[in-house]
């Protein structure tokens, strides 16, 4: 059944901050459903207008105050990154009614080229949120869940998912346009989007000559996804520079295309490695850049792994960022190869989350987790075996099995 609207778990965040700032800046990748949300809340009231006509932008940049006139607030600008050339003058206009709230609603799509601008003209006086893919919460339905060490009492339990159905999920990914129309084409859709986003935000952040070295690139990454990156050896394989390899890490960070994957350090006794991991924001990209068409390749294949832990580190980036939180989440790892895949650090407590590929849990998968209480203390808090299968199981005093659906 076709979908016209998901709700999403940033709804609240984002009226709040419409009420308490004069400007409220909203950022995300591209097609996340910045626009869709901002409409569905407050199109009656604002006024919209679409920043990436190439008309209306030169109408912004030839003439700010006259643009600004022409659309006073309150007002949606849509895209602003396109006419960065406005956020000193929407900062004239506020100023001037300073104590008028919700005045300027902006998304964009590029976080680091914005967050410089708005940093320079709109510091003080915009909120900064961000709209990511669809979670698993919105896209059943249950935006506001809370994450399973949130609540005393378990939540009830999910409907069990089949495991097929659960890797077609990844497949597909989390993109509002796939899950409202589910019988597009995920393989030619994700080809699109990957194809114009090449086009317009990496031509527009970084001249790239040649984009089909570019493509290697991005599919070198998936390959290495959940991994240690060595930028070196991956600069070495391509043939590119490695400040050209790093570059082209910042600009996939910059617009919500990966997750850099830090290691956690504490005053511990163990050195920890210093090398980060990378994974991708949408597990379908992932999928669609290592070429996996179906659910059994995906699952039996050499990435199901790493798919895995995608989906989980998705899933909980997501939920935070949708709260208006910035996430804290880092892996764990000694150079004895103990590993934890995810630490969650929330009010200065650890959650240890281990992601295993297989649907059938068992006590020894707890043994990372248990290394890593012992080594944190009173500061780890129970942990999870997250799997992809159906059951919940204690797996130890302090560790749970958890399947995916209930994270």
């Amino acid at each position: 059944m076709t979908r016209t609207y998901i709700e999403r778990s940033l709804e609240p965040v984002l009226k709040k901050a419409v009420s308490e700032f004069p400007a409220v800046v909203l950022t995300g990748p591209r097609q996340s459903g910045k626009t869709t949300l901002l409409r569905r809340l407050f199109g009656k009231r604002y006024r919209y207008v679409s920043l990436e006509l190439p008309d209306v932008r030169m109408a912004a940049e030839g003439d700010p105050r006259a643009f600004l006139e022409m659309h006073p607030p309150p007002v949606i600008f849509d895209e602003v990154q396109y006419a960065p050339i406005l956020l000193p003058y929407i900062k004239e206009r506020i100023d001037a009614q300073r104590r008028k709230r919700g005045q300027f609603l902006l998304t964009g799509s590029r976080n680091l080229l914005l967050m410089e601008k708005i940093t320079e003209s709109l510091a003080g006086r915009a909120a900064m949120l961000t709209l990511l893919p669809l979670s698993r919460r919105e896209a059943e339905g249950r935006a506001h869940t809370p994450l399973p060490w949130e609540s005393k009492h378990r939540a009830p339990p999910r409907p069990p998912l089949a495991y097929r159905e659960l890797w077609k999920e990844f497949l597909r990914g989390g993109y509002p346009e796939l899950a409202v129309h589910p019988k597009r084409d995920t393989t030619l859709w994700h080809a699109s989007y990957v194809q114009t986003y090449l086009e317009r935000d990496v031509r527009g952040l970084r001249q790239i000559g040649d984009l089909s070295q570019f493509q290697n690139f991005l599919r070198a990454l998936a390959a290495r996804s959940a991994q240690l990156l060595n930028v070196t050896d991956v600069a070495r394989d391509l043939g590119v520079a490695v400040n050209t390899l790093k570059a082209w890490l910042a600009v996939l960070e910059a617009t919500y295309q990966i997750i850099i994957l830090r290691p956690y350090f504490a005053n511990i006794s163990k050195r920890l490695v210093k090398t980060p991991k990378v994974y991708f924001m949408d597990v379908g990209t992932l999928c669609y850049l290592a070429g996996l068409k179906s659910p059994e390749h995906a699952a039996s294949g050499p990435l199901g792994g790493a798919i895995m832990e995608t989906a989980v580190l998705s899933e909980l980036v997501k939920t935070l960022m949708h709260r208006g939180i910035t996430p804290h989440v880092y892996f764990w790892r000694t150079l004895a190869g103990t590993e934890v895949d995810f630490v969650v650090e929330m009010e200065e407590k650890l959650i240890p989350i281990e992601v295993k590929l297989s649907a059938t849990p068992h006590p020894g998968m707890a043994s990372a987790i248990t290394t890593f209480q012992k080594d944190l203390g009173d500061r780890a808090m129970p942990g999870y075996v997250v799997h992809p299968g159906d059951i919940v199981l204690p797996l130890g005093s302090n560790v749970t099995a958890l399947p995916f659906a209930e994270l």
